[in-house]
């Protein structure tokens, strides 16, 4: 391939993701707008809770790459028998995980709100949005392991066009149900497991159907031609294609048996992820109470600050999606040079491409703070914090794509302990000894100093690193 024609590639990888991402975000936008107009307490029910979904959100993620990335290796080396075998152990693994998950969230719903230190007025809704959100949670699991896998087989498209129709049905959904049927926050929780349900079994349909890689539902040609068979079936030739059938038949139900070798390394690669989201939540929520102490307009400022700034990663992640995929196949068909080749140009496209968005929103940051407050006080603070932000968006950049080049590699274990070792060692500590003198400028100087550490021990590691593993084995 040429230089070219591997731009072109990741380029037409990563659009559809990053339109994904961008509808996610808008979406997002609108239900709060929407959850907002009824009241202060329905969007505090749903806000105290937000943060443990958003847990089991990512708990689901690493679930299902750890199976997809095994799938995208397998397809690298042309070995789709393989590939297709560790998909039917996924879907019954993922499954019993999901209901577990959900069965666990459900089982929390009720204390929760107290336990995040939520009052008596909004305690009952947050409980009943959280089990409605923990009862779906298995949609989103299987709709989560159907579009990796698809990703991970080059099929970008199909997974973010349904993406996008998720966000499009949540906001119908919310609407019916929050404004239509007047049911309030729990309208909130059914509208999108509505989404979430519908997106679930469009996305494996075309898994397990239409995908030609890993179809295991897929008709091969020749397939139902009855006469024939039946024609056939009344003699010994019959006979022995009846038996063979039902031999094939029940060599791939054995094949959705899930086997120690698969389990093991999809465990390998998933708990280090699902680990680095359980303790990066927590230090969400650490950095949440050094703001705190900071006062309302601080408060105000930094959540709207983070919501803004949310649009100028989004690329970002779109590239590293594209990356974990032609890193995987490239891994996978033992082609190191060319694994390297993509892993570079993935990340120069990424820091370029967050590298104008850090300028645009230096720019136009205080219309962007307009646009989410009328408060003057919240504006300028959030002008300032958004504009010392942007110095961090190349190396943020750096960080997201090549934590994708990784989980494309199967390489998560290091990985995670890096970005762990980062946020808890150098913003949390920095951030605790600057808030107290520089407030939230402070709080957001030690959230640049460390993305941008964090590029930069990604960047090294990449470049010198040995994590351009052997394809694996079944």
């Amino acid at each position: 391939m040429t230089q070219s024609e591997k731009l072109r590639l990741i380029v037409s990888l990563s659009v559809p993701s990053i339109l994904a991402q961008i509808s996610a975000t808008v979406m997002f936008f609108i239900d709060a707008s929407m959850v907002g107009h009824l009241g202060a307490k329905a969007s505090a029910a749903i806000g105290l809770v937000e943060t443990t979904g958003w847990l089991m959100g990512g708990l689901a993620s690493a679930a299902s790459m750890g199976f997809s990335v095994q799938v995208a290796h397998f397809i690298g080396a042309n070995d789709f028998e393989a590939a297709r075998r560790v998909l039917r152990q996924s879907l019954v693994c993922c499954l019993l995980y999901g209901l577990a998950m959900s069965v666990i969230c459900v089982a929390i719903a009720w204390p929760l709100p107290y336990w995040l230190g939520g009052s008596e007025e909004i305690a009952h809704d947050a409980s009943l949005y959280f089990a409605i959100f923990g009862l779906c949670g298995i949609f989103f699991q299987m709709e989560g392991l159907a579009g990796s896998m698809l990703k991970c087989s080059g099929n970008m498209k199909v997974p973010s066009a349904l993406n996008i129709g998720m966000c499009v049905m949540d906001v119908i959904f919310n609407y019916f149900f929050i404004y239509i049927l007047d049911m309030g926050v729990v309208g909130a929780a059914m509208g999108t497991g509505l989404a979430m349900l519908i997106t679930a079994l469009l996305m494996l349909w075309f898994l397990l159907w239409r995908s030609e890689m890993l179809g295991i539902l897929r008709k091969d040609k020749g397939e139902g031609k009855s006469d024939k068979f039946a024609a056939a079936s009344s003699s010994a030739e019959g006979t022995a294609v009846a038996n063979s059938t039902l031999y094939t038949l029940n060599s791939k139900l054995r094949d959705f048996r899930p086997t120690t070798d698969v389990v093991t390394t999809a465990f390998k690669i998933g708990a280090p992820m699902g680990l680095q989201h359980l303790l990066m939540g927590s230090a969400q929520i650490v950095s949440t109470l050094i703001v705190a102490p900071l006062g309302t307009i601080a408060i105000a400022a930094h959540s709207l600050a983070i919501t803004v700034e949310s649009l100028c990663y989004m690329p970002g992640f779109g590239i590293a999606e594209a990356a974990t995929t032609l890193v995987g196949q490239s891994i996978g068909a033992g082609q190191r040079v060319l694994t390297r080749s993509f892993a570079n140009m993935s990340v120069t496209l990424g820091i370029s491409v967050m590298t104008l968005m850090g300028v645009l929103m230096w720019l136009f940051a205080p219309e962007l703070m307009t646009l989410m407050s009328p408060v003057d006080e919240i504006i300028a603070l959030g002008t300032d914090v958004l504009r010392i932000e942007a110095w961090a968006e190349p190396m943020f950049a750096a960080a997201i794509v090549v934590n994708g080049i990784f989980i494309g590699a199967g390489d998560t274990l290091k990985p995670a302990i890096m970005s762990l070792t980062s946020m808890w060692g150098v913003r949390l500590t920095l951030a605790a000894l600057l808030a107290p003198r520089y407030g939230l400028r402070g709080v957001w100087t030690a959230m640049a100093v460390e993305l941008t550490f964090r590029g930069l021990l990604f960047l090294t590691r990449m470049q010198f690193g040995n994590w351009q593993k052997k394809r694996f084995e079944v």
